[in-house]
């Protein structure tokens, strides 16, 4: 038999897209790790598809989109810090192909028990070319996925 303890999320990984959602998202994901005494990681991708696109990858464009998407969680952030229940608060961001940099670089070093993630967050012209990015952690990550709308 199962205790209730052992049901609970160690490792919660939500990942946030830099729309205005995304607040909602890491504030329900605060509530879940702080519930289950877990520890919490932020993702965030900086889209580089555009950039490689037109074949430049300049490097202080990537720094000022990772400083304004850092600055956009801060308080917010802060306030996860400052929950005693959450074991460890870390965020992490990387530039890359949104898939691909989320799974390998982030979920595939992670492991966690539970991903959160917001229902929309593409444009429809991404959404048409790309798929839905909760669509995909839904159908292939190992671990539960709770999708915010």
């Amino acid at each position: 038999m199962t205790d209730y303890q052992s049901l609970g999320y160690d490792k919660i990984f939500v990942t946030l897209d830099g729309t205005e959602m995304q607040q909602k998202v890491l504030g329900r994901a605060t509530i879940v790790a702080a519930n289950n005494n877990a520890e919490l990681y932020i993702g965030h991708v900086i889209d580089s598809t555009a950039l490689e696109a037109a074949g430049t990858y300049p490097g202080e464009l990537i720094a000022a989109l990772e400083k304004s998407f850092r600055e956009s969680i801060a308080v917010d952030v802060a306030k996860a810090r400052s929950e005693d229940a959450i074991k460890k608060v870390e965020v992490i961001v990387k530039a890359g192909r949104i898939r691909e940099t989320l799974k390998e670089e982030m979920i595939d070093v992670i492991h966690p028990d539970l991903i959160i993630c917001g229902a929309r967050g593409l444009s429809s012209i991404k959404y048409a070319l790309l798929g839905s990015i909760s669509t995909y952690l839904t159908r292939n990550a190992k671990c539960d996925t709770l999708v915010i709308k």
